[in-house]
């Protein structure tokens, strides 16, 4: 008997270890794009809005980068691909932080490679087992000038966000409709959805601010902060 359950437990670890690498992974299709570091899938029969992780890439307004960055991950993720979510956290917005798969091929890294994403030191430690990927990849497509790189004097999409622009001509305005007076004071430094008592108050900032300087409309449909709803 004894004999017995030794050769049960020898084989228990054997049978299970397949499940533990596959339950790090879930399978996934790809909707739609949103902009370069956002996109929504429809994973479990359930539509998510997923932010690749360890990396950012150029806001929208900052043309024609953003645009580039959009229409790279378009390339590479058409609607109907099929991907693997490497779930890492959510974001205060509620959208699920991921690194994606096609085939075996890290989208996040491919975006980087590409010069389409920068790597967002930030929170690199959500890829800790390819991080010295991420920074040679780095490091090589600013070597070769490659998209977001290919400029003088690149403003990274977090400085952007936060209105540090000063070395580059680009400005982010607050909408003339809009009086600044009755906009929250996050908006002199960033705003996260947490900085809202209501989903009206964040939609102000949103109204006040186009290209979505402060990321609150991370599935790109015009609505901010949809969790306050």
């Amino acid at each position: 008997m004894k004999s017995l359950l030794a050769r049960t437990f020898l084989v228990f670890p054997l049978l299970l270890a397949p499940s533990i690498a596959l339950a790090q992974n879930t399978p996934a299709t790809v909707i739609s794009i949103g902009d370069g570091d956002t996109l929504r899938v429809r994973k479990s029969g359930q539509v998510t809005t997923v932010r690749l992780a360890c990396v950012d890439a150029p806001e929208r307004a900052q043309n024609p980068w953003g645009q580039q960055s959009t229409s790279r991950l378009k390339q590479l993720l058409p609607p109907g691909t099929a991907v693997q979510v490497r779930t890492i956290t959510r974001d205060l917005y509620g959208r699920t932080v991921a690194e994606l798969y096609a085939g075996k091929k890290s989208v996040n890294l491919q975006m980087v490679k590409d010069g389409q994403a920068v790597v967002y030191r930030q929170y690199l430690s959500g890829c800790a087992a390819t991080k010295d990927q991420y920074l040679q990849a780095e490091t090589q497509a600013k070597k070769q000038r490659f998209g977001f790189w290919n400029q003088k004097s690149p403003v990274m999409p977090w400085d952007y966000r936060r209105g540090k622009l000063s070395s580059n001509p680009q400005t982010v305005k607050v909408a003339p409709s809009v009086k600044t007076q009755s906009l929250p004071n996050c908006t002199n430094s960033d705003c996260n959805c947490s900085d809202f008592k209501t989903q009206a108050q964040a939609q102000q900032v949103l109204k006040a601010f186009p290209g979505d300087k402060f990321r609150l409309d991370g599935d790109s449909d015009g609505v901010a902060c949809e969790s306050l709803r």
